[in-house]
């Protein structure tokens, strides 16, 4: 069983940046293909990066496209969401999940998921 545990959210003002982490618990995760949710309050949770377990293959949502970049440093066994020029709708509970193919990370099916890090942005 993989355990993911997030880091890195807070608060931040409009236009400003932040980097989440996510790193596993109790195992490597170097050849997990994996991805960054977000849920806001009252909205269902939705699909925000992805990238394969090589970095060579990344997709975003288009809401975040040119903002956010996901990457990994497989030989730290972390993996990154950097968050640029937020927005006060980027707040959310954002969530690191692992395993699967691409498209099932894409489509909320990963085999394992953090327990959440809130990202506020204030206007």
């Amino acid at each position: 069983q993989v355990q993911l545990v997030e880091s890195g959210g807070g608060l931040v003002q409009a236009g400003g940046s932040l980097r989440l982490s996510c790193a596993p618990s109790g195992r490597t995760f170097s050849n997990y293909n994996m991805g960054w949710f977000r849920q806001a309050p009252g909205k269902e949770r939705e699909f925000v990066a992805a990238s394969t377990w090589s970095g060579g293959r990344k997709t975003y949502a288009d809401s975040v496209k040119d903002r956010f970049t996901i990457s990994r440093d497989n030989a730290m066994n972390t993996a990154y969401l950097q968050m640029n020029s937020l927005k006060p709708e980027d707040t959310a509970v954002y969530y690191c999940a692992a395993g699967g193919s691409i498209s099932m990370i894409v489509e909320g099916k990963a085999n394992y998921w953090g327990q959440g890090t809130q990202v506020t942005v204030s206007s």
